[in-house]
């Protein structure tokens, strides 16, 4: 798989890029063609501070941030990230005049669960829910729910690549977008062409990466 790489830079930065495999793969929701392999956007600091700066600019001015809820291992551009928000000096209704960077778990129905400890970042806060990556959108309405129904007041949604334009009403604030990848094509996997030609799928990917077939 590994081999079939290519790369593709952002239209902000040529500082960030993507990596994408071309192939036939599976989402929990989807069958797509390539996959977006972000690990490096996530883990290496100088690219995860332009991812950040570039989603900062994105986001545009906000009332409040108060909390930055990271899904998909994106706490690095999630800490980055709200640094971006205090250095422009965003408002923040937080007693300690800092922002919260959380990660909820997921329980056994891939529902969001925050514990006790970390409920008082949510309840009444005002979130930017961040995301890795986001193909039918529908991971990022269950987010939306769950962080709704902890008392979160979702103020924009951000990730770093999506093929969605909008969810519940809010535009997706992302840094590559699907006319970045020539191509790119997300099916449902009733009606994926590459299944339909007993093309064998190559791996099961999310967020965090991929496991081979």
């Amino acid at each position: 798989m590994e081999s079939k790489m290519v790369k593709f830079y952002s239209k902000e930065s040529n500082k960030v890029a993507i990596h994408a495999i071309p192939g036939h793969f599976a989402t929990s929701h989807s069958h797509i063609n390539y996959y977006i392999d972000i690990t490096s956007l996530k883990t290496r600091l100088r690219e995860a501070e332009e991812i950040a700066k570039i989603l900062c600019h994105k986001i545009g001015r906000l009332s409040y941030v108060d909390t930055i809820v990271c899904m998909d291992g994106t706490e690095v551009i999630g800490a980055l990230l709200a640094e971006e928000f205090e250095k422009a000096s965003y408002q923040s209704t937080n007693r300690h005049e800092t922002i919260y960077v959380v990660s909820p778990e997921l329980n056994s129905n891939n529902q969001l669960l925050f514990r006790d400890n970390i409920k008082p970042s949510i309840a009444g806060k005002h979130i930017v829910l961040l995301c890795a990556t986001t193909t039918t959108g529908k991971t990022m309405h269950r987010s939306l729910e769950g962080i709704r129904y902890y008392g979160g007041i979702v103020e924009s949604i951000a990730s770093v690549f999506s093929t969605v334009e909008e969810i519940d009403g809010m535009r997706i604030q992302s840094v590559f977008r699907e006319e970045d990848l020539p191509g790119y094509g997300a099916y449902a996997a009733e009606d994926c062409p590459y299944c339909k030609k007993g093309i064998r799928l190559e791996a099961v990917v999310n967020g965090f990466g991929y496991s081979k077939l």
